[in-house]
């Protein structure tokens, strides 16, 4: 287990208990960052860096009813500050202590909303030694580091000097204490954004340049790493990239305040990011649902692509992320090609490789089940599984392994992800006839079932065909049971607005999308159903949609080869008026 694992299982990340970093570890941090923070006592803020999180005002109206309701679940604290009650659960208490929700407080814009904030502001404050080890964590320190400098304005007064000394104070001492600590954030997004926070203290308060020129190199340092070169984040997920767009584009906006040049390594980086938020949308402007993307935050994706100067053609190929985006007519394709990632980060991954989502014009057709929101946690490992996603799984089981940690045996949520092993994959445009093509192939289930597993797509170049194959191949390979793996399933998970049903001879089902065009895929498996699915990346909760499910056995077989082709029958037409996008079932209350 690595240090970063060590201390995220340390702090408890998914357990109510709120666990932590020692209390002999805090106070090591503490004479630590007394003597290694660069920066001196705060005595002036120059800089309120801006918001670009949507802020909701009707927050300081649930506060004023004795309502806190953050990450999907309300709290009621009476008149009780919440800072003293038992939290419902991790996710509530880490956005808690992060003080994210001071936005929605400066949104009201009223006098109540102000003195809400200075009282919250000033009960942590005066808690803060009774807070238990989780508001330590380098991640939310950096969370709350920022939101107090962004939302300054909400909780200072001019007339009140001792609240700002006192406040001050207190920022200093949360800075001093990031300073230490920061190296112990868990890889990824927490590690950049404990880094980004320092920087943001620097150029926000007065007399700090020796912060600022302390922490540029190691933040120029870590946002190379994490941002590839073709824009994606290391982590694989597409949703981080408009996460730390929000912390970066602020951060940027702050050094040019100052008078000093942004870094290179940030310019470029958030250059890198705008054309990967191009690739990573469907047709209907929809984030891609991989490796923990969930409900497409479309607000701050409006937010950040506003900052977009050069809108051009996203590239197909992002080879140092693992994707493919192919266009072909109004047909797109997204494809998951990469490994994964880093074992850190692999917490968030899926066992997703050679899924694909697929969209006509403006109109979704195929997804993977997606990552669900905070409140529907307990869907969380489902959707990190092989059978989420539109691709072949064997024995209802996923291409690569969770490690179990827990008594009974069962994967937690957050599990690391093991494997795939040997996943290759690759794009061409230069196959046969001018299509397009997708090719991958992986071994995740060779030690367990002796199997391999190869997918070709092929995209005729006006879009109207895709032609396609899995192949299972034993390659004269046996399980350590002497077992061939027996069923296997190629599922296509549908967008709720798709309606679908098979045909009369079995081997083939009609796609009505909801733009009127009308998608025939053929098989030749030995079953075709529809069957009950689940979009879970809705900002509803999960959502019933249907899969189209092909099956069968692979028996002693040394290869099967499942083909497949998908092909527009109709062009668009009027809309299907028995086909409402918004009218899909919502199951809150199923999750079996």
């Amino acid at each position: 287990m690595t240090g970063d694992q060590a201390f995220e299982r340390e702090s408890g990340a998914e357990e109510v208990k709120l666990g932590g970093p020692s209390q002999l570890r805090r106070l090591m941090l503490s004479g630590l960052a007394a003597v290694s923070y660069p920066g001196s006592q705060a005595e002036q803020l120059l800089l309120a860096p801006q918001e670009l999180r949507t802020a909701d005002p009707s927050f300081a109206t649930e506060i004023y009813n004795g309502h806190f309701g953050l990450a999907g679940k309300l709290a009621d604290i009476g008149a009780r500050s919440p800072f003293e009650i038992e939290p419902p659960s991790v996710k509530w208490a880490r956005e808690l202590y992060g003080f994210g929700w001071l936005r929605h407080l400066r949104a009201a814009d009223s006098e109540l909303s102000r003195e809400q904030a200075k009282t919250l502001v000033h009960d942590f404050i005066r808690l803060r030694r009774q807070l238990p080890p989780l508001a330590w964590q380098p991640e939310i320190v950096a969370r709350r580091v920022i939101s107090w400098l962004s939302n300054s304005v909400l909780v200072l007064a001019a007339d009140e000097p001792e609240a700002y000394e006192s406040f001050l104070k207190e920022l200093t001492a949360q800075l001093r204490y990031l300073s230490a600590g920061y190296r112990d954030a868990p890889d990824g997004v927490p590690r950049l954004l404990s880094l980004m926070a320092l920087l943001y203290g620097g150029l926000c308060i007065a007399d700090q340049n020796p912060v600022v020129d302390r922490y540029t190199k190691p933040f120029c340092r870590e946002l190379d790493r994490q941002i590839l070169p073709d824009g994606g984040h290391i982590s694989r997920n597409p949703e981080a990239l408009i996460e730390l767009l929000l912390d970066l584009l602020p951060l940027r906006q702050c050094f040019v305040a100052r008078d000093r040049t942004p870094p290179k390594e940030l310019t470029d980086a958030v250059d890198r990011i705008m054309p990967m938020l191009r690739f990573f949308r469907l047709g209907d402007g929809s984030m891609a649902r991989f490796n923990g993307a969930g409900p497409t935050p479309t607000d701050a994706l409006a937010t950040v692509r506003a900052y977009d100067d050069i809108e051009g053609t996203p590239v197909r190929s992002a080879a140092n992320s693992g994707y493919v985006r192919v266009e072909a007519g109004s047909t797109l394709i997204l494809c998951d090609l990469g490994p994964p990632p880093v074992t850190s980060l692999t917490r968030e991954a899926h066992a997703g490789f050679l899924s694909f989502e697929m969209s006509s014009g403006d109109a979704p057709i195929i997804l993977n089940c997606g990552a669900p929101t905070p409140e529907f946690e307990e869907w969380r490992l489902f959707s990190r599984t092989t059978p989420a996603h539109s691709t072949l799984s064997l024995e209802e089981d996923s291409l690569a392994e969770f490690e179990v940690t827990t008594e009974d045996g069962e994967p937690e949520a957050d599990a690391t992800l093991i494997g795939p092993l040997n996943p290759q994959g690759a794009f061409s445009d230069q196959g046969e006839g001018g299509n397009l093509r997708i090719k991958g192939s992986h071994d995740g289930y060779v030690e367990r079932y002796g199997v391999s597993h190869a997918r070709q797509i092929l995209i005729a170049p006006d879009g109207n065909l895709i032609s396609s194959e899995d192949k299972l191949s034993t390659r004269g390979l046996r399980s350590p049971e002497g077992l061939i793996a027996g069923s296997y399933a190629v599922r296509f998970h549908l967008h709720p607005s798709v309606k679908a049903q098979t045909m009369g001879d079995g081997m083939s089902a009609v796609m009505v999308l909801r733009n009127g065009e009308t998608w025939r895929l053929n098989a030749n498996a030995e079953e075709m159903t529809i069957e009950e699915s689940v979009l879970l990346a809705d900002p509803r909760g999960p959502q019933i949609t249907s899969q189209i499910v092909l099956s069968g056995m692979m028996g002693e077989a040394r290869e099967v080869r499942i083909v497949w082709n998908l092909e527009k029958t109709s062009e668009e037409a009027a809309p299907n008026p028995l086909v409402d996008p918004n009218d899909t079932p919502d199951i809150r209350s199923n999750n079996s």
